[in-house]
């Protein structure tokens, strides 16, 4: 049985629970505001969210775990820093010392940008946050597991996207890594062919240590990357995504349906702006559950841009594949749902479906949101202002198809 067929006025009662995701939204927005990831904010909103799942699940459980939240983007003022004073040894004919701090740099965006280890956390103070979740029972034994999830979190303020958008965020972005490479390139060679502290470069590597300079204003400018003063609102990243998995159980809640075998749960992550810690976080302290029996990571990343909703078979900047038979069974869902969603690739960052693929859960993520990025992306600007309802309701209606075509069919190679 399709979603569309389990209560009569299909369309009608969609409308109704996506109503109650953007008033929930506007809620959270105007009662609590942004919350940083472990911050009393956040913590009040996953107590809040707590309280509502309460209305729709046999349990629900607040779990506490360790972070250091502020080590994820930590690594771009390091980077900053370290590749300006790779430039003064540099000019001092000190290649060795700029070289290593060339792979310090290298080595903390490489590490926390690109495969989101926790390098950097004991260098940062360290907090306790929390996850919340939700679990409604089959009538019968638990043979399979569906966890719908978003992040509660908000970000803080990523400052060139605020100013200038997608080109000047990306343009930032480019100008300061190929400013890394290069200052790579010019320390290893100046410290080949002139050896040691003190000690001068053939000419060649010498005009490339002052071309190097040009780089200089890329590095001060991602001193800036992010305003630290300013969180931001986050309803559309994530309060969708996480309020939507809660609007799933409540629809099975209010109209009644409990399925033989099937466990519904919803999932919400803190920390997922400190670098999908919350995700990864529930996936260790549950791994051995999560195996016994199939379990399906279903993450909800942002439901706002309605031309670019997509299901996400890469991820991590391309680094991690999601779960093929999840994938499969989204796109499946969203056919039945009278949608035809391309798969794409999260190729600038990451969501908590990365954490936990790289856990060995099976997982994908479900997100409508410009790639570019969009102008609201980890800005002043993501407000309630921006929301769609009719992409909130296109991505409810995709989580209830895809989770009674799981229910009827479990987890396969194709559909």
């Amino acid at each position: 049985m399709k979603a569309n067929e389990s209560v009569q006025n299909f369309p009608a009662k969609l409308r109704l629970y996506t109503n109650y995701t953007v008033r929930e939204i506007k809620n959270i927005c105007k009662t609590i505001g942004p919350r940083p990831s472990a911050t009393d904010k956040e913590k009040e909103a996953q107590e809040h969210m707590a309280e509502q799942m309460k209305t729709c699940c046999d349990t629900v459980e607040t779990e506490s775990f360790e972070v250091h939240p502020k080590a994820f983007m930590g690594w771009v003022l390091i980077d900053g820093i370290s590749l300006l004073l790779a430039l003064v040894f540099s000019l001092l004919k000190m290649p060795v010392v700029s070289l290593v701090l060339c792979i310090v740099a290298a080595v903390c965006m490489a590490t926390e940008f690109l495969m989101y280890w926790q390098f950097l956390d004991p260098l940062f103070p360290k907090k306790t946050a929390y996850n919340v979740i939700g679990k409604r029972k089959p009538t019968g034994e638990v043979k399979q597991r569906i966890i719908f999830s978003g992040h509660i979190d908000s970000s803080y303020e990523w400052y060139y996207t605020h100013v200038g958008g997608s080109k000047m965020l990306v343009s930032t972005i480019v100008y300061a890594i190929v400013g890394l490479v290069f200052c790579l390139v010019v320390s290893i060679g100046s410290t080949v062919s002139g050896g040691a502290v003190g000690s001068e470069p053939n000419m060649f590597w010498t005009v490339l240590g002052y071309v190097q300079l040009a780089f200089a204003p890329g590095f001060v400018l991602i001193l800036f990357f992010v305003n630290w003063k300013r969180p931001v609102d986050g309803a559309n990243d994530n309060l969708t995504g996480v309020v939507a998995s809660v609007a799933v159980l409540k629809f099975l809640e209010d109209n009644d349906i409990r399925f033989e075998n099937t466990e519904v749960c919803a999932l919400s992550s803190a920390c997922e702006e400190a670098g999908l810690r919350g995700a990864r976080a529930y996936v260790k302290a549950h791994k051995k559950e999560l195996d016994e029996i199939p379990t399906v990571f279903y993450g909800m990343d942002t439901l706002t841009d309605y031309e670019y909703m997509a299901i996400y078979n890469r991820d991590m900047t391309g680094t991690v594949k999601n779960d093929p038979r999840v994938c499969a069974l989204m796109k499946k869902g969203a056919e039945n749902a009278g949608l035809d969603l391309p798969f794409k690739s999260v190729y600038f960052g990451a969501s908590d479906a990365a954490a936990v693929s790289k856990l060995g859960v099976p997982a994908a993520t479900f997100a409508a949101m410009d790639p570019a990025p969009a102008r609201y992306y980890h800005t002043r600007e993501d407000t309630v202002e921006v929301l769609s309802p009719k992409t909130v309701e296109a991505g409810l209606g995709v989580c209830l198809e895809t989770l009674f075509l799981f229910d009827e069919q479990g987890l396969k190679e194709s559909y």
